[in-house]
């Protein structure tokens, strides 16, 4: 179907004004699609609010925290800072029979989400209380979670560490490198503002954005 101009431009502005409103209020994105690695990091390093090099000293306010399970993510690694800090869970022993509480009943799966909320909070702490969109969270990715534990105890991990972000008015992102239909990312939906499907078309990335509170759908845009 050919649209209408004036309904085209009606659309993208609709789309801007909910963009706008979740950089306001606090937002946690789910970024889905396979064999689209750099989709995924173009995309990353645009939520993760990057400065373009050679900008003036001091402009850049944002707090980033990477949570990465890998040394090859697309999360690019940054200088420990007062306002970066990247959380490796790599080394982490997340085989089913680490899974029982230990003496301080914990698991590693709740160390891991203490700690994030724990960086949050210092964040917080440091900034004498973040301004809306100042921190970026970046978690890539959910597969190997999602691999060791069942989904149950990802979804308390999500849900506690996307309540923070959004109760700081951060803007969260979280690559789950599956097709847009898979059963995770249908089951863990519920949590997300929006959802981003990635793809490569030929040499260029292209984004889909789903509007969970809209329950709108965009059209594929370029990246």
């Amino acid at each position: 179907m050919v649209r209408e101009h004036g309904s085209v431009g009606a659309e993208s502005a609709a789309f801007a004004q909910t963009l706008g409103t979740l950089k306001r209020q606090g937002s946690n994105i789910l970024l889905v699609g396979t064999s689209t690695s750099g989709a995924h990091e173009a995309v990353c390093h645009r939520l993760r609010g990057e400065v373009e090099s050679g900008a003036e000293p001091g402009t850049d306010t944002r707090y980033r925290l990477f949570v990465t399970d890998t040394v090859d993510g697309c999360s690019i690694r940054e200088n420990e800072t007062e306002t970066s800090r990247t959380i490796e869970y790599a080394d982490m022993d997340l085989a089913p029979e680490s899974n029982a509480p230990r003496a301080d009943n914990r698991t590693p799966l709740s160390t891991l989400g203490i700690e994030i909320i724990e960086t949050i909070d210092a964040f917080d702490e440091d900034a004498d209380g973040l301004e809306a969109a100042e921190l970026r969270v970046c978690i890539d990715s959910l597969v190997r979670l999602l691999h060791e534990y069942d989904t149950e105890r990802v979804f308390r991990l999500l849900h506690m560490t996307t309540s923070r972000v959004e109760h700081a008015r951060g803007m969260g992102h979280y690559h789950l490198p599956l097709e847009r239909d898979h059963d995770a990312v249908n089951l863990l939906e519920p949590m997300f503002d929006a959802i981003v499907e990635l793809r490569a078309r030929g040499e260029e990335y292209e984004q889909q954005w789903y509007l969970c509170d809209r329950d709108t759908t965009t059209e594929w845009i370029p990246i």
